[in-house]
């Protein structure tokens, strides 16, 4: 695996090596970080360094991790959804409780041992574990999610990613009784210092931006809106949402304990757009909401 490199800027002059790492990089935790600290593998300025020292404005923090096994990926059938198909994409309809790729704890019953089943030719550039996969959602929110079936596919549908042409909207049950009709959140998304299991709005975090608009208004208690991804950060709606107060039903993780039980938070990626890496054309899908989410929101409007 190839050397990546950050310099470190002057609002982390002085933290520890690997909370400053950890800011800049947050795809590793500060464990992980730590244990490459004590192999080694970690260097300030081309020297290696100890987890006590502290960075200074300017020093450059390098590392090569280490590759890692690749998993052997189960085909397995799954009867996936599939809601579109030609020899460059797939756009599937992801059940609540599936998890995207596979990973510690999760070996089998994933999208990618599904997809690993339905077709052999899928991109290769995220790797064994994660054949064609281009984006993702969370294992309790449903709905349509990409995929590339050749490199070229995948580097576009990335890059349109990258370029916010993609058309991300999501159907999300949230506590509280919004009084305004649409807004717009723009809070930078980073790992919470306090729980490195969680995101949050920090100040050294990933822009990001939601749009969101009420759908309906469930009594004073819930409020059901649309939520369009202008960026697409780990957790986003949840993290942003909560953040302005208005928590997702059924998430406990980044809401209040006490929430409605559905098995993880009521979110259903409903409509997906996006331009065909070969032809050109702009393709757009909708999957309507779940059973058990139709069937949530009909108790609810009956209970007031």
């Amino acid at each position: 695996m190839t050397a990546v490199s950050y310099t470190v800027m002057q609002e982390l002059n002085g933290e520890r090596i690997d909370k400053a790492f950890a800011a800049m990089q947050q795809d590793w935790s500060r464990s992980q970080i730590q244990t490459w600290l004590k192999d080694g593998i970690v260097m300030v300025n081309d020297e290696p360094v100890k987890t006590k020292y502290k960075v200074k404005e300017g020093d450059v923090i390098s590392v090569t991790p280490p590759e890692t096994e690749p998993l052997e990926i189960v085909a397995e059938d799954l009867n996936l959804e599939i809601v579109y198909e030609d020899s460059d994409v797939i756009v599937v309809n992801k059940p609540k409780g599936m998890v995207v790729h596979p990973a510690p704890g999760h070996a089998t019953g994933t999208l990618v041992n599904g997809l690993m089943y339905h077709c052999k030719d899928l991109s290769g550039i995220n790797g064994v574990a994660r054949p064609g996969i281009v984006h993702r959602i969370d294992k309790d929110t449903s709905g349509l999610l990409m995929v590339a079936k050749n490199d070229k596919a995948h580097e576009s549908l990335v890059q349109q990613l990258v370029d916010k042409t993609v058309t991300r909207r999501y159907t999300a049950l949230v506590h509280g009784h919004i009084p305004h009709d649409k807004g717009t959140i723009d809070a930078p998304i980073g790992r919470d210092s306090r729980d490195r299991q969680k995101m949050g709005v920090v100040d050294n975090g990933k822009h990001a931006i939601t749009h969101f608009t009420v759908i309906d208004r469930l009594g004073v208690d819930y409020t059901l809106v649309q939520c369009r991804l202008e960026t697409g950060r780990t957790h986003q709606i949840r993290v942003h949402m909560n953040y302005i107060g208005y928590p997702l039903a059924g998430d406990p993780k980044y809401g209040p304990r006490k929430t409605l039980d559905f098995g993880g938070q009521v979110l259903h990626a409903g409509v997906l757009g996006f331009i065909h890496p070969s032809t050109g054309e702009y393709l757009e899908f909708e999957a309507p909401l779940p059973a058990d989410y139709e069937d949530l929101l009909k108790e609810l409007k009956s209970n007031y």
